[in-house]
């Protein structure tokens, strides 16, 4: 196993001396953070990652949002889920031109980018060329954890439309000034919002 595996064996480790117990996320999180740094001299980058694939491929049951359970008489190792190559990850870069589908950017902006499932592999969604796609970091963040990677600039800007249409001046006044925050914060920067 690569790095990525002896972390996921780390997380493993916590569950498994903590068997039939539903543990919050937090406590999961702050222990194999701290013992990842004391064995390795390493920061732990993602832990939540590997608490969710460990949950995708049968390991944990996740029993409420953010809490999760090992019980070693009801583990179901799943044996559909597919990761992609690192050769297919590289066409799929290639295929997006190395930058996120989402805000077009990628590393010449500092971005870290990621092959992502767009059918998530838990649902049955396969590693190949036509289920892949680049996302930053950010972006496939959002998608995982909020199941979206827009906040509803669109929305705001539709309605912004709608209301100088109908002289709504209050109205175009609010939205403008919610837009401006958007931009303030580049949320969904990708969005343009036609001053």
């Amino acid at each position: 196993m690569k790095n990525n595996g002896s972390q996921l064996n780390l997380i493993m480790e916590f569950f498994k001396a903590n068997p039939k117990r539903d543990i919050k996320h937090p406590e999961v999180v702050d222990w194999v953070v701290k013992e990842w740094q004391e064995r390795t001299g390493k920061v732990f980058r993602d832990p939540d990652r590997g608490i969710r694939s460990l949950h995708q491929k049968g390991y944990l049951q996740k029993i409420a949002k953010g809490v999760y359970r090992y019980d070693p008489d009801f583990v179901h190792l799943r044996k559909d889920l597919e990761d992609f190559s690192p050769a297919l990850k590289k066409q799929i870069l290639e295929r997006d031109g190395y930058k996120c589908v989402i805000c077009g950017m990628g590393k010449k902006e500092g971005v870290e980018l990621h092959i992502d499932h767009i059918k998530p592999k838990d649902l049955g969604g396969k590693a190949s060329l036509e289920n892949g796609q680049t996302l930053c970091s950010r972006h496939n963040f959002l998608k995982k954890n909020l199941k979206q990677t827009e906040t509803g600039k669109k929305m705001f800007i539709q309605m912004l439309e709608s209301a100088k249409d109908s002289g709504e001046s209050e109205l175009v006044a609010f939205l403008e000034e919610v837009l401006s925050i958007y931009e303030k914060h580049n949320i969904n920067g990708h969005i343009v919002w036609k001053k």
